[in-house]
């Protein structure tokens, strides 16, 4: 308390009860300190000295000559409003349920004048703990006041939600506005968050929402709300649940930031990802085709030449021998320049498109391609391909993807991995293809992995996105690399 004197307005028309009162207070002085007492003997004498003095509380009496203990408090809250001191109010001894009633017109606590004059000795006291409560809750409206002052400067829409169904909200900043709604608007339908809601997203959303107060974990979602004006915004929604000091679940605390710049930006990002894919693509395709075409022409005119050149040659030494003249060195040598030129030959048509692919299937052609490999490099390749798959018939396109991506992991194997052993291996998950090439060699260092430069990694990741595969490559030192692609099914897909 302060060396001040508490000023307390008594407003009692018993001139007795004031007097006990004086002396009450003068007692209890030494204990709780000074207290000024001012006294009116009518409610409107009350109000006039209120107004004018400002005292620090005031003691009520309900029966007034000329107001009611609820006519005083209405009158008081109107002329003064929230700067209105705390009002005691004094009862009679059986008046339990006029107390409940000031109580709710506003007074803040209540004394029972018992015909013995007990209530004296409570008096001061009482009224020291009704001011220290005073001061307590404008501290608390001070620091809310604040707070709400913060909150309500910030680029977000502030919100406090009740815990328990039908979880309720308590309070919504004014940037709600940015929907062009008013906070009491907000307020005062509770349904109007979920009205809002973007149709397709809603159930949903509201289950995420409800399990997280259920559950007290934390927020983390992006939805649509739906302005007054019909225009749509994306909204990130983070709360949690603010808990008392005794860790006991309290209200919902959450804002919601507007996303929709973002949200545009980012669709837009991805719009222009996809039109990439998908020109990248079809350049692919066309590549192909091109591949396929050049190989086809390769094979008719140069192998059929070499071919032609070769038999000549054949023919000549034939002849030569017939006759009984001694062979050219030459003409053995010429041929077995054209057997090898046939060979190169069939090597660039395999590299460009393999026929196996396009006559055989993607499944025949990885089993013919892991044997190549292992011809030329010495590289032991083991392929397995399951059954179901087997027994399964991709479209061209994704055929020529797996085989392109298996072709480049094979490539990579040889030239990078010093390996002695790879594995192919292709099995059915439910409604996806799984795809693994495994080497026993040195393991793929983490920079190569992360190497945007790295052409070959990226031709895999991107051929494989444009069919919504999910492709993995991880490696550990000195035990291997592994590729793992995921490839969803598609209805054309046959068995």
């Amino acid at each position: 308390m302060s060396d001040a004197p508490l000023r307390v307005l008594m407003v009692e028309d018993d001139v007795v009860d004031r007097m006990a009162a004086r002396r009450a207070f003068a007692a209890g002085a030494a204990a709780v300190g000074a207290i000024e007492l001012i006294e009116a003997d009518s409610g409107a004498q009350g109000l006039q000295l209120a107004a004018a003095l400002r005292p620090d509380c005031i003691l009520l009496d309900y029966h007034l000559p000329d107001l009611s203990g609820l006519e005083f408090l209405a009158r008081l809250a109107s002329a003064s409003g929230a700067a209105a001191p705390p009002v005691m109010m004094l009862t009679g001894a059986d008046s339990a349920a006029v107390a409940a009633e000031a109580m709710r017109g506003g007074a803040r606590d209540y004394l029972v004048k018992d015909v013995d004059g007990r209530y004296l000795e409570q008096l001061a006291g009482a009224i020291v703990r009704l001011l220290r409560e005073q001061r307590l809750r404008d501290d608390k409206l001070q620091v809310e006041a604040r707070f709400r002052t913060l909150v309500e400067q910030i680029q977000a829409i502030s919100y406090i939600a009740e815990l328990e169904p039908p979880q309720r909200l308590r309070y919504i900043s004014p940037q709600i506005q940015v929907l062009g709604f008013t906070a009491e608007e907000w307020l005062a339908d509770p349904g109007l968050h979920a009205a809002r809601m973007d149709p397709a997203a809603r159930a949903s959303v509201e289950a995420a929402i409800s399990l997280s107060r259920a559950s007290r974990i934390p927020l983390r979602l992006e939805y649509r709300l739906q302005a007054r004006d019909g225009g749509w915004l994306w909204l990130r929604d983070q709360a949690e649940v603010v808990s008392d000091e005794a860790g006991q679940a309290m209200f919902v605390q959450g804002i919601l930031v507007d996303i929709t710049r973002n949200k545009l930006a980012e669709q837009a990002l991805q719009a222009s990802q996809d039109a990439l894919r998908r020109l990248a693509a079809h350049q692919e395709n066309i590549k192909e085709q091109e591949r396929k075409r050049i190989a086809q022409e390769i094979h008719d005119e140069l192998g059929g030449l070499l071919t032609g050149i070769k038999a000549y040659i054949s023919v000549a030494i034939e002849r030569g021998a017939a006759s009984g003249a001694p062979a050219d060195p030459l003409l053995a040598d010429a041929a077995a320049l054209a057997q090898d030129a046939i060979q190169t030959v069939r090597r660039v048509i395999t590299d460009l498109r393999p026929s196996v692919l396009d006559q055989l299937g993607v499944w025949a052609a990885l089993e013919w391609y892991a044997g190549q490999i292992e011809q030329r490099s010495g590289l032991a390749c083991h392929c397995r391909i399951a059954p179901q798959v087997a027994a399964l018939e991709l479209g061209p396109e994704r055929s020529t993807m797996l085989f392109r991506v298996v072709q480049e992991a094979l490539t990579n194997v040889v030239r990078h991995a010093q390996a002695r052993n790879v594995r192919i291996e292709v099995l059915l998950e439910g409604a996806y293809l799984l795809l693994s090439v495994a080497d026993d060699g040195q393991g793929i260092a983490a920079e190569r992995l992360l190497n945007r430069d790295s052409w070959g990694i990226q031709g895999m990741h991107e051929r494989s996105r444009h069919f919504a595969g999910e492709l993995k490559l991880s490696g550990t030192p000195g035990q291997g690399t592994t590729l793992q692609l995921r490839l969803p099914l598609e209805e054309n897909d046959e068995y």
